[in-house]
C-alpha cells in the first residue's frame, strides 16, 4: 500500500513544513555570512533541518514516505525557480522602482540553480536510504548510529556536488577542496548537536501516529513511487 493510503496525523504538516524549509533556504542562500572564521551560505541555518526532516520520515513513516517528500521538495524549489525567472521578465510598473533588489533576491544563476537540484537530489535520497538500511541492520536499536550515519552519508555526496559542480574551473583546487570540507563539517555537526531533539521528534511521533516502518520489502529506487506499506514493529 502506497504511504500516502494510509491515514497519519501528522504527515502532511510535516510535508509542508520541509518543503517550506527547503524553499526559504533557497532563498536565503544568496547571503554569504561570516560565523566565526567560516564564510558561509546563509542557508546553512536551515538546509541541515530537512535532512533531520528526512531521518524522521524515513524512521517513523518509511522510505516511501521520504521519497514522496524528497520529490515534492524537488518540483517545488524548481517552480520557485520558473516562477522568479519569469517574474523577474515581467516589466515592472512606472511608480515600482525595487527592480534591481527584487532581481537580486529571486534571480539564480543558471549554474548554481542545476548543482543546487542535483546535490539536493543526490543527497536527500542517499541519506533516506542509509537511514533505511541502517535500520533494518540494527533492527531497530541504536537510532543514533543512523541519523548520524546517513547525514555522513548523504552530506557528503550533497556538499561535494553542490560545491564542486557550481565552483570548478573558476577557483584553485585546494580552496575547492576546503571549501567542501568546511561545509561538510559544519553540516554533520549540526545534524549531531540536534540529535536530542532528533530524538524527542522520533518518539513522540511514533507514540503519536503508531508507527515505526522498517522498509523489508520497499524498492528503494528513487523513480518508483508504488510502494508497500511498511512493517510496524
Amino acid at each position: 500500500m502506497p504511504v500516502a493510503a494510509v491515514r497519519y496525523k501528522y504527515l502532511d504538516a510535516l510535508t509542508t513544513a520541509f518543503v517550506v524549509i527547503l524553499l526559504v533556504s533557497n532563498l536565503v542562500a544568496q547571503k554569504v555570512c561570516q560565523i566565526g572564521p567560516f564564510a558561509v551560505s546563509g542557508a546553512i541555518l536551515l538546509f541541515p533541518i530537512t535532512y533531520i526532516f528526512a531521518d524522521v520520515f524515513t524512521e517513523v513513516y518509511g522510505f516511501s514516505a521520504s521519497r514522496r517528500a524528497i520529490w515534492l521538495g524537488f518540483f517545488g524549489t524548481v517552480l520557485l525557480y520558473v516562477m522568479g525567472a519569469a517574474t523577474i521578465a515581467l516589466p515592472p510598473a512606472p511608480g515600482w522602482h525595487n527592480q534591481q533588489a527584487f532581481s537580486a533576491v529571486f534571480s539564480f544563476i543558471p549554474r548554481i540553480l542545476a548543482a543546487s537540484l542535483l546535490a539536493f537530489w543526490a543527497g536527500e535520497f542517499a541519506n533516506s536510504y542509509t537511514m533505511a538500511r541502517l535500520k533494518l541492520l540494527t533492527n531497530g536499536s541504536k537510532l543514533w548510529t543512523r541519523t548520524i550515519g546517513s547525514t555522513i552519508v548523504g552530506q557528503a555526496i550533497d556538499t561535494t556536488l553542490v560545491v564542486f559542480l557550481t565552483f570548478v574551473g573558476t577557483v584553485p583546487l585546494s580552496t575547492l577542496g576546503n571549501m567542501i570540507l568546511t561545509g561538510y563539517f559544519l553540516k554533520v555537526g549540526y545534524e549531531v548537536l540536534a540529535t536530542p531533539i532528533t530524538y524527542l521528534v522520533i518518539g513522540w511521533l511514533k507514540r503519536a501516529e503508531h508507527a515505526d516502518a522498517f522498509d523489508r520489502h520497499e524498492n528503494f529506487n528513487p523513480f518508483v513511487f508504488r510502494s508497500v506499506e511498511p512493517e510496524q514493529s
